[in-house]
């Protein structure tokens, strides 16, 4: 009798194990792209390891509000897919903005022409016409409203979009040039006119305007492409007295408003000046950056201390690419080697350029990405969506990389590996998600998560060496043992309890 009193004990003690040790496990849905082939593919099987390294996610510590993540609407964008097939222009279209897709939830597009337009043109080509009472956004619309507007019809829960000037039209300037100068102080309010025109001209073609940002690289560009030149002082100044209060005046006044647009090592004198005082931010919602100043450093110093500096404004990254490079196509591995090289390698300062090493595109994206994220950045943009072989068209000939490359002439679409990086975050962090806390013990491993108005949780994850890694995933009291391969990047999502 107590043979068998004891042997059911030991069967209770064993079944009840169990119980626990199932509740104990948590629920999780991995995705990964990786070097060996993996292309957002969801993975199930995981090897055991001794050697796991133990990452705590603390919902309980919260960080910035999610304003989303996407792409730039361009004219050479949309001037090729209206070269694609149909059936392909669909397909693009449906995996940067369709449930099956991307879902990118944050884009871009450019006020007056830039590089990455057909040729120069403006918006007010009239000289002198100081009312833009000849204001017409007539150039768009062969090519990047359509665009636009298909991408609203696949997106199922919308996406924001703001507007960024490159150049006034010369005539507003003080070199009557596309490329440098600045803006005349006599055409102050009617550059600021311009931006309500542009909101009204695009709501008339069905297409709600979300924000701005005040210039793309005020810094200039070398007087390469369009550009126009602010200081610091001079960009807050307009905005304070000028832009803001017209778009107020206009029943414009919840139109965000990003200052900066360009490079984060110079991010400090910045915000100091948007932030400086009350009526200084007033008309500031937040400031954009761009991440060409290295292929490596995301500058998290500059980062926080642009969040302290204004801690309930936005941080937005509104431009990133591989630049400088023609794309390589239908070649996945190259996009993972440190082959790349941006303008710095043969331009930068030689005190800059350490800087600029050679680079895996793969791996600035997801870095930049997950550090961004880590820093109080609420939302991050990629410039072109669509490129050719060439990586134009562009009028300057400045070639880029985009995510997806094209052969018009062959109706062929490449989705190259910086497609499907974007997608683990723009996919499974959504607007409005929170970004909380992470305790990570391998330092080796880029990790970041965020939770999603739903109660979900996203994690991403990046090992950029090329062995796999094993580690435990932590949550509360519930804990999954996972693998990631090497030279992959992985999303977990924990779904709503």
């Amino acid at each position: 009798m107590k043979v068998i009193q004891y042997v059911l004990s030991f069967f209770l003690v064993f079944i009840m194990m169990g119980c626990t040790q199932k509740q104990d496990r948590l629920n999780v849905e991995v995705y990964e792209t990786s070097a060996s082939g993996n292309k957002l593919t969801r993975v199930t099987e995981f090897k055991d390891s001794k050697k796991a390294s133990t990452i705590i996610l603390n919902p309980a510590k919260k960080y910035q509000t999610i304003t989303g993540f996407g792409g730039a609407f361009t004219e050479a964008s949309a001037y090729l897919l209206n070269k694609m097939g149909e059936e392909n222009r669909a397909k693009i279209i449906e995996a940067y903005f369709g449930e099956s897709g991307a879902a990118y939830s944050l884009t871009r597009t450019h006020m007056n022409s830039c590089d990455f337009s057909l040729g120069q043109y403006s918006y007010a080509p009239v000289e002198g016409d100081k009312e833009l009472e000849h204001f017409t956004i007539q150039e768009d619309k062969d090519d990047l409203i359509p665009f636009i507007k298909d991408a609203m019809a696949a997106s199922k829960e919308g996406f924001k979009i703001f507007g960024s000037p490159w150049t006034a039209p010369p005539w507003m300037k003080d070199n009557n040039n596309y490329v440098g100068g600045k803006l005349l102080p006599e055409y102050y309010d009617t550059w600021a006119l311009f931006f309500s025109k542009y909101v009204d001209a695009y709501k008339a073609e069905g297409i709600d305007i979300w924000g701005f940002t005040v210039e793309n690289e005020p810094l200039g560009n070398g007087n390469n492409w369009e550009s126009m030149h602010f200081s610091p002082d001079e960009m807050t100044n307009f905005v304070m007295s000028h832009l803001g209060p017209k778009l107020e005046a206009d029943g414009k006044g919840d139109l965000k408003i990003l200052g900066y647009d360009q490079n984060r090592e110079h991010l400090k004198e910045w915000v100091d000046s948007q932030f400086k005082n009350e009526a200084t931010s007033k008309y500031f919602d937040g400031t954009a950056i761009h991440w060409y100043a290295s292929t490596f450093d995301y500058f998290p110093e500059e980062l926080q201390y642009a969040h302290n500096k204004a801690p309930n404004k936005l941080l937005i990254q509104s431009e990133a690419c591989v630049d400088a490079e023609v794309p390589v196509w239908q070649d996945d591995a190259w996009y993972w080697k440190k082959e790349a090289t941006d303008w710095g390698w043969d331009w930068a300062p030689e005190k800059d350029k350490h800087l600029h090493p050679k680079y895996a595109p793969v791996n600035r994206y997801a870095r930049d990405i997950i550090g961004c994220l880590n820093n109080w950045v609420d939302g991050w943009v990629d410039w072109n969506m669509v490129l050719d072989k060439q990586g134009g068209p562009n009028w300057f000939k400045n070639w880029c990389i985009a995510p997806v490359i094209v052969d018009p002439d062959s109706d062929e679409v490449y989705f190259t590996p910086l497609y499907f990086t974007m997608a683990h975050f723009s996919k499974f962090i959504r607007p409005g998600a929170e970004v909380i806390g992470v305790e990570n013990a391998d330092k080796d491993l880029m990790v970041a998560a965020a939770k999603n108005p739903d109660g979900s949780i996203a994690v991403v994850l990046f090992n950029e060496g090329v062995a796999p890694k094993n580690f435990n995933l932590n949550l509360k009291n519930e804990s999954v043992s996972i693998t990631i391969n090497g030279q992959a990047i992985q999303t977990i999502i924990i779904p709503t309890n």
